[in-house]
């Protein structure tokens, strides 16, 4: 498909476009069905999964609203903090924040800044994002990282609806997959009156593809600032821990857990004090991943029993939801995971905002350009595998002077990136004509 065939900013839609349009017509009994019985079987609250055809269960503001769109949960609290941002500057301006998952709305129950609602996104199909949009009528829309569904981007538009993609993310493959699709992408990409990207490969990537005046900025993780963290329960935790050298291993996936644990056993071979933190990323597969700590010799509390990292403890499983903050105040080195497997990598900010020396693994495609900075800035460091990672772990507990100065790095390097995050709103702000 090329432009010839229709696509572009001010062209009618493509063929694809509206033969997408006809399919996701037809899909939507099914894909509800779908999504519906996910939501239930997180225990979202029934009288919300109508959410996902574009019911609304809340009542829109008085006044401007802008409404945010992100895929999950570090989309959404990425953008927490912008949303907070934007209010201050525009005391009149409410908000309203879409999300897919169970986990994103458990997550942002209780961060949604003043002014500021969440609803579970209507799906792609154009009955649901017409009911959606008949309801909310936003004045401006903000699509987070990837989040191009191509109805909800051309009802709001055809609806004047002034629209930005921030904090866009293309890997080259995808890149590849999107020049394949010609008009239909420049049709698309046109729609946003701003494009901000989080990479210079990305920015590149979108001008390929009929974007020309996308242009990198910070990445919207580097601004959302430290994770909350529970004060009176850190001070618990703390007095628990008391001076036993620890570090945490931090949002594994499949194949993670078993490298952060021979990693951890060859830290007590020197430090037999020592404790780890794991920390899951999806928590309900703590069940296996106690079975694997047992399997492995080693000692352990749960955290979702009711207990704590207690001094028999050789590893805590931290196998709540939304606590990944305490973690990161608790122990002074903290590995990011997603790194050692295919994943793409996790943000490494939250636990530089944390004030804590992080390590990561090889396997960082998601933030390739942060890393590569952290790592320059003396903030964070690369280890191979196990045997890498319990290496520097053991180095790092071992010898205050090197831990302590990766760490002020790291703060250093967290602190320097709230600058962009005013420059952001106020260009946002003005593409999108608020105010």
């Amino acid at each position: 498909m090329t432009l010839q065939d229709g696509g572009g900013p001010s062209g009618r839609p493509t063929a694809l476009l509206k033969v997408y349009a006809l399919a996701s017509r037809a899909a939507l009994p099914l894909a509800y069905r779908r999504v519906a019985r996910k939501l239930a079987a997180h225990g979202t609250d029934p009288a919300r999964i109508v959410e996902r055809l574009g019911h609304p269960t809340q009542e829109r503001a008085d006044g401007p609203l802008l409404w945010l769109h992100a895929a999950s949960v570090g989309e959404s609290l990425s953008v927490l903090r912008l949303i907070a941002q934007l209010g201050q500057m525009h005391p009149g301006l409410n908000f309203l924040l879409t999300s897919g998952t169970a986990t994103s709305a458990q997550m942002l129950a209780t961060r949604l800044p003043p002014r500021c609602v969440h609803q579970f996104a209507p799906l792609d199909s154009p009955a649901c994002v017409g009911r959606f949009l008949d309801h909310w009528r936003p004045d401006g829309g903000v699509f987070i990282e990837s989040e191009m569904w191509p109805n909800m981007l051309r009802l709001a538009a055809a609806r004047g609806v002034p629209l930005a993609l921030l904090n866009a993310r293309i890997s080259d493959r995808s890149a590849r997959g999107w020049a394949r699709l010609g008009g239909t992408a420049r049709h698309l990409l046109g729609l946003f009156a701003m494009i901000h990207t989080q990479d210079a490969r990305t920015a590149a990537h979108l001008a390929d593809l009929g974007a020309p005046d996308a242009r990198q900025g910070a990445n919207l993780k580097a601004m959302s600032g430290p994770l909350p963290c529970d004060a009176p329960a850190l001070a618990d935790l703390r007095a628990d821990v008391a001076d036993r050298p620890v570090w945490t291993a931090a949002s594994t996936h499949p194949g993670e857990e078993e490298i952060a644990l021979s990693a951890h056993k060859a830290v007590l071979a020197e430090l037999p004090r020592a404790l780890m933190i794991l920390v899951p990323r999806h928590p309900d597969r703590a069940g296996a991943i106690a079975q694997m700590i047992g399997h492995a010799g080693l000692t352990y509390t749960r955290r979702s029993a009711g207990a704590g990292p207690e001094a028999g403890a050789q590893v805590y499983l931290a196998d709540t939801l939304g606590e990944l903050g305490l973690w990161y105040a608790l122990a002074p080195v903290a590995c990011v995971a997603g790194s050692f497997t295919p994943v793409g990598g996790h943000n490494p900010f939250e636990a530089a905002h944390a004030g804590a020396a992080v390590l990561h693994g090889p396997l960082y495609a998601n933030f390739a350009e942060s890393y590569a900075q952290m790592d320059a800035a003396g903030a964070a460091r690369q280890v191979a595998d196990a045997q890498d990672l319990g290496r520097a772990v053991r180095h790092l507990l071992a010898t205050p002077a090197d831990l302590g100065a990766m760490q002020d790095a790291a703060r250093q390097f967290a602190a320097a990136q709230d600058d962009a995050l005013e420059d952001l709103a106020a260009t946002l702000c003005a593409a999108l004509k608020l105010g």
